[in-house]
């Protein structure tokens, strides 16, 4: 009985998550992409991955220590940003842009506006765009020691065929964690089983993407131009690991499948009417921003408020 009589602030459920089990989880999930980007492009990318994320770290730890603030870097916060980061470089990219990343998405994009739970955007997505923006023929150029030429993305758009078996796999060209579909989804599903995710956002985010395709894409309801769309880019890798990202992410259920079919749609306008071949970045990016403004207007109204008269 006596039990029953305690009393505590609210939440009065709370879940056995914690931060550092989610963000491990979301760690052993990127682990197939990983292995596979590594696999596939060699020893820089290994060596991308390692500086990457040892800046992500590094800096969150020195920016807590000199500010005297309590040093949070034990949650993994910092690993995902800087693994997430990772895999969206180039793999021929030199070591310092990794470095440069590294600095600007936990120093700028966290670390200034609060820390983890306080930042505005995905803080491995506004380091992306930065460095897309500063560097520009760096971060586009695709080209290695195993393949050459345009990513299949931009031979789509130029009209060229693909193969898209070879996408699914990820014997393509691309960022180091985005080539191949498989992998991805197995990281995917891993995190769905345990609760981390669901498919609320990247189901809605991937259906209002094909819709826009057959509407919008010039070839209708042509599977495999459809079927490398899904392949092809960040899209897989933005639709699971990055645009669910709880922080950025809307808290309502109504606001996620809004924040999904949103997503879905620009990215459809940045890859049809766009100059470049890719847009999921800069999609979701543009949907963290629109976030307060779609909870806004989601937000269940209390019980017992906003009925109407009789």
């Amino acid at each position: 009985m006596s039990d029953l009589m305690k009393v505590s602030s609210n939440p009065h459920i709370r879940s056995k998550l914690t931060t550092s089990n989610i963000m491990i989880a979301v760690v052993i999930a990127l682990l197939p992409a990983m292995g596979f980007g590594i696999y596939n492009f060699g020893l820089n990318a290994l060596m991308l991955v390692c500086v990457t994320v040892a800046t992500t770290v590094l800096t969150e730890f020195l920016f807590e220590k000199l500010l005297h603030k309590k040093v949070t870097v034990g949650d993994f916060s910092a690993v995902v940003t800087g693994l997430l980061l990772a895999l969206n470089l180039p793999p021929a990219a030199p070591w310092w842009i990794g470095v440069i990343g590294g600095v600007f998405a936990i120093l700028v994009v966290k670390m200034l506006f609060g820390g983890l739970g306080q930042n505005f955007m995905n803080p491995a997505l506004g380091a992306r765009c930065f460095l897309l923006i500063s560097y520009t023929s760096i971060m586009c150029n695709f080209e290695c020691d195993t393949y050459t030429g345009a990513t299949p993305l931009a031979a789509l758009k130029a009209g060229e065929s693909v193969n898209v078996f070879d996408m699914v796999i990820g014997r393509t060209a691309g960022t180091i964690g985005e080539t191949s579909m498989i992998a991805i989804v197995i990281g995917a599903c891993f995190l769905i089983l345990l609760g981390i995710i669901d498919l609320k956002i990247p189901g809605s985010y991937i259906v209002s993407f094909v819709i826009f395709l057959i509407l919008f894409g010039g070839h209708g309801l042509d599977f495999n131009f459809i079927s490398a769309h899904l392949a092809g880019g960040g899209l897989m890798l933005g639709a699971f690991f990055m645009a669910t990202d709880y922080v950025t992410r809307p808290i309502t259920k109504k606001g996620q499948y809004l924040y999904g079919i949103f997503l879905g749609i620009m990215t459809g306008i940045f890859r049809v009417f766009g100059p470049s071949a890719e847009g999921v970045s800069y999609a979701i990016i543009i949907g963290n921003l629109l976030v307060p403004l779609i909870e806004k207007i989601t937000l269940p109204k209390a019980f017992g408020k906003g009925g109407e008269k009789v």
